[in-house]
């Protein structure tokens, strides 16, 4: 009887994947949905088939929770409509509760119908006796064999947790009660006019900021959230999983943030083989709709390096919202798994971000700034500009504050606290981050990102002269016209490297530099566009097409 609960109550099984030689070194390297056509047979033959009587049940399910998603989501207009057409009163409301109990009671005995399916179908049992073993006793064997089951990701017992580190607390100061550091917008200036009377009539704007960021903006700053999306993506994630498990042996993990939410993750270690690059391991974050299952992931494993594939709080298997603060709380939970789980230095660790990834990578990039190097795909400097451009101008002040409030992704100010090497790669057709049309690339705020680093790294570089010559050289949408705009200023590479290195010896690595104080302008305008040729890779591509392997390089420093 014990057996039957457990299989009413017990999470859906996917997949059954096939037995694994631990030994072996992985090989393959999965393609990215985009340019895969037909997957391996060998793959996708150890789906877990359920009995009829689960399978049917499952559907009715399924079905129920898409028409809870969608009728959840409509609530307010449906709440509007009924409103103005008077079936709110409690002579309308008592009848329609009768019917959603009976519903709910039908909808419990699906349940039932369906454990019982379950029950009579020996993987399944045999499955539900491994996870709760595994719920009693985390051993190396009990997880073994777990990992050879995918299921509803809720069920998978807490491999680390945030507290884990021991010197943590002693080391960085812990987290605050909200969860670990962020950088806050400057509060406006309160002067004598900043009485209650003011922040009262303030109170209608917060109020209505705080309503937007948490329906609208999030859904639409972060659409990989939405829970019909991620059933629709289903098929394609279940595939993805299956491609790094089988193929690539790795590795996957819940990690426990400090905010509560459960961190889906996924490792695949290439220490055991024969790439050099295998000892540094890249830590992905990914975009806005992107799931380490189809993301930027296969870039690094192609290449040949260790990686680390983590989802955003809401996405897949990980639990949550994606706000800014659970956002860098994930990921500090995925950079204490590297060090303290996985056995990287941060020396040996590299932040692979594309997109709106870029948040959290410069945020680690800040907090951790041991880490190797940070390289940044498609990404931007900042969200206002992206944000006013998809809202009507009249709703200039409620974006604005909305997102320094509630959705502060400040990607250049996070990263001029870093000091080690970065490289930033900007895609010549970009129609995402690209403030009026993809044919401007100008418009591309991977440009800011670029010159805020550079301006704060290298001041005097970056004045007048040396500001004014980099935006000609960004201008340039091919690799032609930026070797011609190079040629031009007749840029002297060995005089550029041994200024640079002149400097360092004398003064430090430290940022920001005062190097090219005492220097004319010719010999700042060569600098500054030896510096932004070595920041600034161009693709040409556009927003969402995959990054090939050779194109992932490693940042340039001296």
């Amino acid at each position: 009887m014990a057996k039957l609960l457990s299989c009413v109550l017990g999470p859906r099984l996917y997949k059954i994947y096939r037995e694994r030689d631990s030994e072996r070194a992985p090989s393959a390297v999965p393609e990215t949905p985009t340019s895969v056509t037909t997957p391996p047979s060998s793959s996708w033959d150890t789906y877990y088939q359920p009995r009829a009587l689960e399978k049917h049940a499952d559907s009715i399910l399924a079905l129920a929770s898409v028409f809870w998603s969608i009728s959840y989501y409509s609530s307010p207009f449906a709440a509007f409509y009924l409103y103005r057409k008077g079936y709110l009163s409690l002579s309308k409301v008592v009848p329609f509760s009768h019917y959603a109990g009976t519903l709910l009671l039908l909808l419990a005995g699906v349940a039932c119908l369906r454990g019982i399916g379950r029950w009579t179908n020996p993987q399944y049992r045999q499955f539900i006796t491994i996870l709760e073993a595994t719920h009693r006793n985390q051993s190396a064997e009990n997880k073994r064999q777990l990992a050879n089951y995918n299921f509803d990701f809720k069920s998978w017992p807490v491999d680390f947790h945030w507290e884990e580190p021991s010197s943590r607390k002693e080391s960085r100061g812990g987290p605050s009660r909200q969860g670990v550091a962020l950088l806050r917008p400057e509060p406006l200036h309160r002067g004598a006019a900043d009485t209650l009377l003011n922040r009262v009539k303030k109170l209608p704007c917060q109020i209505t900021s705080y309503l937007v960021a948490h329906t609208l903006g999030r859904r639409m700053l972060y659409p990989g959230s939405v829970y019909l999306l991620q059933k629709a993506l289903m098929p394609v994630l279940l595939q993805g999983q299956a491609r790094l498990v089988e193929e690539c042996n790795g590795r996957r993990a819940k990690l426990l943030a400090f905010d509560g939410n459960e961190i889906d993750t996924m490792f695949v270690d290439r220490r055991g083989t024969a790439e050099p690059q295998g000892q540094k391991l890249v830590i992905c974050c990914e975009g806005n709709a992107g799931f380490y299952e189809v993301g930027c992931i296969s870039t690094p494993l192609e290449a040949g390096y260790s990686v680390l594939g983590w989802n955003h709080p809401g996405f897949a298997g990980s639990t949550g919202v994606p706000f800014p603060q659970n956002e860098a709380n994930a990921m500090d939970v995925v950079v204490q798994f590297a060090i303290h789980r996985l056995g990287f230095q941060p020396q040996d660790i590299i932040i692979y971000a594309w997109s709106i990834g870029g948040f959290t990578a410069t945020w680690a990039a800040m907090s951790y700034p041991d880490i190797s190097a940070v390289i940044l795909d498609a990404s931007f400097d900042d969200l206002v500009p992206l944000a006013l451009k998809v809202m009507p101008d009249s709703w200039r002040g409620l974006v604005t504050r909305t997102v320094r409030q509630h959705l502060n992704l400040n990607n250049a100010e996070q990263l001029c606290r870093y000091q080690g090497p970065v490289l930033l790669i900007r895609r010549t057709k970009d129609e995402i981050i690209t403030t009026t049309v993809p044919e401007d690339i100008m418009s591309n705020r991977g440009n800011d990102l670029l010159l805020k680093l550079l301006q704060y790294r290298y001041p005097c570089v970056m004045a007048e002269e040396g500001l004014r010559v980099v935006r000609q050289w960004l201008e340039a949408s091919s690799q032609l016209e930026e070797a011609s705009i190079y040629s031009r200023w007749e840029v002297e590479e060995d005089w550029c490297l041994s200024v640079l290195r002149s400097y360092q010896a004398e003064h430090g690595p430290d940022f920001p530099w005062s190097v090219g104080e005492d220097m004319d302008a010719d010999g700042r305008q060569q600098l500054a566009l030896f510096l932004a040729q070595k920041h600034l890779h161009n693709f040409e591509a556009t927003h969402c097409t995959p990054l090939p392997a050779h194109n992932f390089q490693m940042p340039w420093h001296l």
